[in-house]
């Protein structure tokens, strides 16, 4: 059917799962609602999908964030971590030394 069974319960459906799923929506107006009947999928994951669609093609109707710019802010969160982590690092570091030659 497109899912693998995760732990904990939850399925996992694949990129191309999605994207078939949201194509039956988006370009051929089928209901959400029977989409996701004939997929066997929840109605509120089609929902998301669509709109996360819609989002990465400029239409959000919900102020969505496009998935392209979420990877970038998941970088940049990713990157202040690192450079506050270097920082506290050579704080230690310039105390240690300071005390080393004071």
């Amino acid at each position: 059917m497109g899912s693998d069974q995760k732990s904990g319960g939850r399925r996992q459906f694949s990129a191309d799962f999605k994207a078939g799923a949201v194509a039956l929506v988006l370009e051929e107006g089928k209901q959400m609602s029977q989409v996701a009947r004939d997929l066997g999928i929840g109605l509120s994951a089609l929902s998301r999908w669509v709109e996360q669609a819609r989002a990465d093609r400029g239409k959000s109707t919900r102020g969505t964030t496009p998935t392209t710019e979420k990877e970038e802010l998941t970088r940049l969160r990713r990157e202040v971590r690192e450079l506050k982590l270097e920082r506290e690092i050579l704080k230690k570091a310039a105390a240690f030394f300071a005390k080393q030659n004071g």
